[in-house]
């Protein structure tokens, strides 16, 4: 099973491809940049697990392993 792959931080809504290094996800994958993840102390809101560098997804396993267009952004 591959990770979701979000693209967004749920704090602030900044995109976060799946290709690019910068995401940071808990055990639930809850996703946030790495600025909100320091804002946090690399502590997630939601579950109060560890934030971690979420790995990135290379372009070509995108048809097969398609990331997330769901976001989490409440705004």
């Amino acid at each position: 099973m591959a990770l979701e792959m979000r693209p967004d931080c749920e704090r602030c809504g900044t995109d976060l491809p799946a290709e690019a290094p910068g995401a940071f996800i808990c055990s639930f994958e809850c996703t946030y940049c790495a600025e909100c993840a320091e804002d946090l102390d690399d502590m997630c809101p939601n579950c109060g697990g560890e934030l971690t560098d979420r790995p990135t997804r290379a372009k070509k396993h995108h048809d097969a392993h398609p990331p997330s267009k769901v976001r989490h952004y409440k705004g």
